[in-house]
């Protein structure tokens, strides 16, 4: 499980992925520790950047992300996760996807529905 957590500071990009469809749920950062639990439990978990310490996905709204496959790109220092997602969406902002606004003549513009109330949840 070499991967090169050096490069950047100790983080890595870990873009996480529908593993039915494809689609690109979110996008967040392991350290090695985080990287380590997620192989462990099954579960992801990442490195909050903001609040300096490790975060499950779904530990405040029950919405997780359990491991179906995990890859890394040619320089070893960026990781693909493919996932089940247990919930309606993994965005705080109630959405199935953090990718739900598309930049349209110059303006970004929400072009999905929500899936759930973040209000509810958090």
């Amino acid at each position: 499980m070499d991967l090169d957590f050096g490069k950047s500071g100790g983080l890595l990009p870990a873009i996480v992925q529908d593993w039915r469809d494809g689609r690109v749920l979110m996008v967040g950062f392991m350290n090695d520790e985080a990287f380590r639990r997620t192989v462990d439990t099954g579960f992801v978990t990442f490195f909050s950047r903001s609040r300096n310490r490790l975060w499950t996905k779904g530990e405040s709204s029950g919405h997780r992300l359990v491991v179906k496959a995990i890859q890394t790109d040619c320089d070893q220092d960026a990781i693909l996760l493919q996932v089940e997602a247990l919930g309606p969406g993994v965005c705080h902002n109630g959405y199935r996807s953090c990718f739900y606004r598309t930049l349209d003549n110059g303006a970004w513009r929400v072009t999905e529905p929500q899936t759930y109330d973040p209000g509810e949840v958090y």
